[in-house]
């Protein structure tokens, strides 16, 4: 634009020696083709300096939802993505890509999956949406949403195009989520809904034959006291070992759980033998014996526990009978284990 100004001078330079009317005339139009160009060179500038603003805008909304843009030609399977869609896949930005190049940052099972998509999606001339991990140049797994459109030529597809989104910190809340739905935050266990959950199949609620079975209901004899003199700090230490110490006893024989403060389950199928679960109850009492290091103290508790098979009950009724198990097991001077038994105990 500078350069036509210049022309447009030196244009009207040239008519220096001809009649001054003329010169005159011929002035005032280089005058008027002077102001043209010039408003519309400031117009042109505007329009850039607003589109250099809208792409900033953009791509700041983008980074926000860690979004990016991409297409790719279906003619040379060339990729064009916009700079948000490299630093998902952590690419430096502008560099000259194919596709070919990128499929090795998904792994096998999801680039089976996009791949069988994608070709559908081709196919028909449609487009589709997929949810699927990547793995970054150093290592790193995202979790990245795809969604994409079919562009055809005639009835002939010539390009995909659509949006990436990094979803890793959605798919983490999502798991975590789940993760608290079943376990207990505290000690890995799983908690009282996953308990009641795996009860209910083995007593036959869900329409499945009564496997049957023993529940053991536990609880920790002292933990109050350590809880209320040492702090809930102290108290949570000695939660987390007394977990471990009943996973490493029960290890495969059965599903334990957290079902309350200081209160545990294990839920032992038959196939388990008539004297585990006794061998079992009789090991953890032992194995809590043993000192707790709570914080910088050394902490004695112990344990009561109350068994009781669960064959022709519903898990409700498993729970009651195992509890009052367990009230025995405490009235009888805690530190032991006690059987339902239904001529003296009543509920």
């Amino acid at each position: 634009m500078t350069r036509g100004l210049g022309t447009i001078r030196a244009l009207g330079e040239r008519f220096t020696d001809v009649d001054p009317a003329s010169h005159e005339e011929t002035a005032a139009a280089v005058a008027r083709l002077t102001a043209l160009v010039e408003a519309q060179a400031r117009t042109i500038r505007n329009h850039e300096a607003a589109m250099a603003r809208s792409r900033d805008i953009f791509e700041r909304a983008s980074a926000a939802a860690r979004l990016g843009l991409w297409e790719c030609d279906l003619t040379n399977e060339t990729l064009q993505w916009s700079g948000g869609t490299y630093d998902m896949f952590a690419i430096p930005r502008d560099t000259p890509l194919r596709r070919n190049q990128t499929l090795i940052r998904y792994p096998a099972a999801s680039l089976k999956t996009l791949n069988t998509i994608r070709s559908r999606a081709i196919a028909e001339g449609s487009g589709f949406n997929l949810d699927t991990a990547i793995v970054t140049p150093n290592g790193g797994e995202r979790w990245i949403r795809i969604t994409a459109t079919v562009e055809c030529a005639g009835e002939r597809p010539t390009r995909l195009f659509g949006l990436k989104q990094d979803i890793t910190e959605e798919r983490r809340r999502s798991e975590r989520t789940r993760y608290l739905a079943e376990f207990d935050e505290l000690t890995g266990l799983a908690n009282r809904n996953q308990f009641q959950a795996r009860l209910a199949r083995a007593c036959g609620e869900d329409g499945a034959p009564d496997t049957g079975g023993t529940l053991l209901l536990i609880d920790l004899d002292g933990f109050k006291e350590i809880n209320d003199s040492l702090g809930h700090t102290a108290g949570d230490e000695c939660l987390k070992e007394a977990a471990q110490r009943l996973a490493a006893v029960c290890a495969d024989a059965g599903s334990v759980a957290r079902v309350g403060g200081d209160e545990f389950a294990v839920l032992l199928a038959p196939c388990a033998g008539a004297g585990t679960p006794v061998l079992l109850a009789k090991q953890f009492i032992a194995a809590m014996r043993r000192p707790i290091r709570c914080g910088w103290q050394r902490c004695q508790i112990g344990a009561s526990i109350g068994l009781a098979q669960i064959a022709g009950c519903c898990a409700r009724d498993a729970f009651k009978r195992a509890d009052a198990a367990l009230y025995a097991a405490k009235a009888a001077g805690r530190n032991t284990l006690r059987w339902f038994d239904p001529q003296q105990m009543r509920f």
